[in-house]
């Protein structure tokens, strides 16, 4: 059992897995910063637009609901189309956040690729070597 819980420890405290956890983490709030810039900022122009209609309340009705007295006994059944499209919506402008994020990150990786190294400095000796080697040669 101690193995197991030490292999457990090293398998989560990899820096990989927890990266990867932050990354969810920060994912997840961020796909609500989207849906709510979707929601509350692009929609309600795009409805505007389209004469006030409001897309999560597109449907085609199937099968409407049967209601006895004020009780629904069979609740409706709709293809929810509208809702479809929000969504639709949602993931293309967060997938295209995410892609001008990933290439802003690829350029400035790049920039530092591109940044020659300073070339490291001659060990002793072999500038030792290089001054007898050049005094020989006058001599």
């Amino acid at each position: 059992m101690k193995k197991f819980i030490q292999d457990f420890k090293a398998f989560a405290l990899r820096g990989n897995v927890v990266d990867m956890a932050v990354g969810v983490i920060i994912g997840g709030a961020f796909g609500k910063i989207v849906s709510s810039l979707v929601n509350d900022i692009i929609m309600p122009p795009i409805s505007m637009l389209t004469g006030g209609v409001n897309f999560t309340d597109l449907k085609v009705v199937l099968s409407d609901a049967v209601m006895e007295g004020g009780e629904i006994v069979k609740p409706e059944v709709a293809w929810n189309y509208g809702n479809f499209i929000q969504t639709t919506i949602d993931f293309l402008i967060l997938a295209f956040v995410i892609f001008l994020m990933i290439k802003a990150i690829m350029a400035a990786k790049k920039k530092e690729e591109e940044v020659p190294a300073e070339p490291a400095p001659t060990p002793e000796d072999i500038q030792l070597l290089t001054e007898i080697r050049d005094l020989l040669k006058k001599q």
